[in-house]
């Protein structure tokens, strides 16, 4: 049974500053890793607040970067869902015909206070790795 306190609910969108910290977490790891990446934040309206694209990233990976931040913000959900439900496939697949759903992990809700104030979507290397250097950013502010 779902109830309104079960909903989540967006916040304020993040501010440029916070986005900022999110995005040098995120480009720290990567560098570690040596994976270039293309880091893309987004505000709780999907709004595009900050886009990072590190030297070598491939060009491609810029606009899967912004589907993933806005389809998590657009859905309140981190874009591996949509990938695992895809991959099990019967009646998911409809999720196919989902207007601006990236199916494709990288993409996280960025949350302050219970609430999604914007998102992370990184994109460069395997669905994996882009999620790993998404949580790095996300944890930066969680840690607050």
């Amino acid at each position: 049974m779902n109830s309104a306190s079960n909903i989540v609910q967006y916040g304020p969108p993040l501010s440029l500053n916070v986005a900022r910290r999110i995005a040098a977490a995120a480009e720290a790891e990567a560098q570690r890793n040596g994976w270039p990446m293309v880091i893309a934040i987004m505000d709780s309206a999907a709004n595009l607040v900050l886009l990072h694209k590190m030297d070598h990233a491939q060009t491609g990976s810029v606009a899967i970067a912004q589907a993933k931040a806005e389809s998590t913000v657009r859905f309140k959900r981190p874009t591996k869902m949509f990938e695992e439900a895809l991959a099990v496939g019967g009646i998911n697949l409809r999720l196919l015909a989902t207007d601006r759903a990236c199916p494709l992990e990288g993409g996280l809700p960025v949350m302050i206070d219970g609430r999604i104030v914007g998102a992370i979507g990184v994109s460069g290397m395997q669905s994996t790795q882009d999620a790993l250097v998404a949580a790095t950013g996300v944890q930066t502010i969680a840690n607050d």
